[in-house]
């Protein structure tokens, strides 16, 4: 799930890129918009195995600070390290200072979850405490509520001022919980998915499409980009999870977790902080040019988006491959 998650999160970034060129033309690059709505999930999808992961391999009389710091040396210091990257080399022209950008994700676009995750790591060990409280029905639910509430406040109304990290907090908090929950019934999510194998498939389905369109007509209604950019909604808290039982069910019943895919997610985290600056420098060199040459054709509008993805994919798959074969190496860049 998480090689799945990555992959969605560089169809979603390379399709905004495509998308943005092309003037926000969302009438003639439909197709374009269409695989950067259905990539959605990918960051609540992160949220979520991260609850999962977390809840499943904690050892019982583990202290807090051994914790924090088993958990932070794998993600908090490849973040830093590669926010002073951006920061100095991708994207200088930042006016932030560089504590304020590590404090917020902000010296590139996709690390901006990552404190909102860090925030996490460092309440679970009382979540864990507080499961059971947190798993009844009852709360269970009222959370699931205020969460949608949450999401439908900042997608429809007005967007929270609550500074980052804080604002992704309040709008994922759910889906972190929902993994937690689901490290505990395994079982319950098995029976589950093989006896709704077709419902389920077919609802993700029906659910993409409506976001989809639902980012399209936001876009067509306002005029703010933000609408189809933000993964922030209530639709897309259903659709996340009906994709995360989808995947469930098919890598449960499948040898795909021996495939490409597999070995694809061992470099995740490597591909998900690389492939901005893949990205940038492909965009600079034969991007843009390709974009051009392609723009006024019918054919070229369709096939673009997926080309330039698969490009910037397997680009920061093979520097992974390469270099995670450096001892240590993984330690200090993911």
């Amino acid at each position: 799930m998480r090689g799945v998650a990555i992959l969605a999160v560089l169809l979603v970034h390379t399709t905004t890129r495509t998308l943005e060129a092309s003037g926000f033309n969302l009438m003639d690059f439909s197709w374009t918009l269409f695989l950067n709505q259905i990539a959605r999930f990918a960051v609540p999808l992160f949220f979520i195995i991260s609850g999962f992961v977390l809840e499943l391999s904690h050892k019982e009389g583990t202290s807090y600070l051994s914790f924090i710091k088993k958990r932070f040396s794998k993600i908090f210091i490849p973040y830093m390290i590669w926010s002073l990257i951006y920061y100095l080399f991708i994207y200088n022209g930042n006016h932030d200072s560089l504590l304020k950008v590590i404090l917020t994700g902000n010296a590139s676009y996709q690390l901006y979850f990552i404190p909102a995750l860090c925030i996490f790591y460092m309440i679970f060990p009382l979540l864990h405490k507080l499961y059971r409280f947190v798993a009844s029905p009852f709360v269970l639910l009222s959370l699931a509520g205020s969460e949608i509430w949450f999401l439908y406040s900042d997608y429809f109304i007005d967007k929270f001022e609550y500074p980052d990290p804080l604002r992704i907090a309040v709008l994922a908090y759910f889906f972190f919980i929902i993994g937690m929950v689901a490290a505990r019934s395994r079982e319950k999510i098995r029976t589950f998915v093989n006896r709704f194998k077709t419902i389920i498939p077919v609802s993700t389905a029906i659910i993409g499409i409506y976001i989809f369109l639902e980012g399209k007509g936001r876009y067509f209604a306002t005029g703010d980009y933000h609408t189809y950019y933000s993964q922030w909604r209530p639709s897309i808290l259903i659709y996340t999870v009906l994709v995360a039982l989808s995947l469930y069910y098919i890598f449960e019943h499948t040898k795909l977790q021996n495939s490409f895919i597999s070995r694809f997610s061992k470099h995740s985290f490597f591909v998900f902080l690389v492939h901005v600056a893949v990205l940038e420098i492909t965009w600079n060199f034969i991007g843009k040019n390709f974009f051009d040459a392609v723009n006024g054709d019918f054919v070229g509008k369709i096939i673009f988006a997926p080309i330039f993805f698969a490009v910037v994919a397997s680009i920061s798959f093979l520097l992974a491959k390469a270099l995670h074969k450096v001892p240590k190496l993984s330690v200090l860049l993911g």
